[in-house]
């Protein structure tokens, strides 16, 4: 393999899938390209650390700048149930697009690290892309690593997120509380 761009949603995410493709021999780019993650806070931060921890282990890092809140509520107001779909499909084109725009042989995600991600949608979704902009995706189950990585981003000391990162998956993230409030005030 010439070279990957690895799309990126955060540094946590990241630990595990660049030593595992540094330990095949891989050197990955990292790509963040996060329009999905809101507040604004909370996106400065994923970002922020995820420059930080790059540097910290020689990881190239490219940063595509779209804090995309009213784009993506647009995108997904009208069927909230099936969002991820879109938030797949907009990282996953950017990034393929990037890479056959740029001259990388492939394209991945940390996405595939995470088991609360539809895996099979994510891998069949990156695949659609690799077709539509003619590059290679490169497709690894980074998910038995999951648990490793989240350990080692800890002991970094790495900002570790608490949803995914739309403001509704944090809706759901404290859907009880939400309602136990709302039980407790009627």
């Amino acid at each position: 393999m010439e070279n990957l761009l690895l799309h990126t949603c955060c540094a946590p995410c990241s630990v595990y899938c660049v030593e595992s493709l540094r330990g095949e021999g891989i050197e990955p780019v990292s790509f963040w390209y996060n329009p999905n993650i809101h507040p604004y806070q909370e996106y400065k931060a994923r970002r922020d650390t995820l420059k930080a921890y790059a540097a910290s282990i020689d990881l190239g890092l490219l940063v595509r700048e779209d804090y995309g809140l009213r784009e993506f509520v647009r995108a997904v107001a009208g069927d909230l149930d099936h969002r991820c779909g879109y938030c797949y499909a907009c990282r996953l084109e950017e990034t393929a697009r990037y890479a056959a725009e740029h001259g990388f042989t492939h394209f991945s995600t940390t996405l595939l690290v995470s088991p609360y991600q539809d895996h099979e949608r994510l891998r069949a979704t990156a695949e659609e892309m690799a077709a539509r902009w003619g590059v290679a995706f490169l497709y690894r189950d980074f998910r038995p690593g999951f648990r490793e990585g989240q350990a080692k981003a800890r002991e970094l000391g790495l900002y570790m997120q608490k949803y995914c990162g739309c403001v509704f998956s944090e809706e759901e993230r404290y859907g009880n509380q939400i309602r136990r409030d709302r039980e407790g005030s009627v």
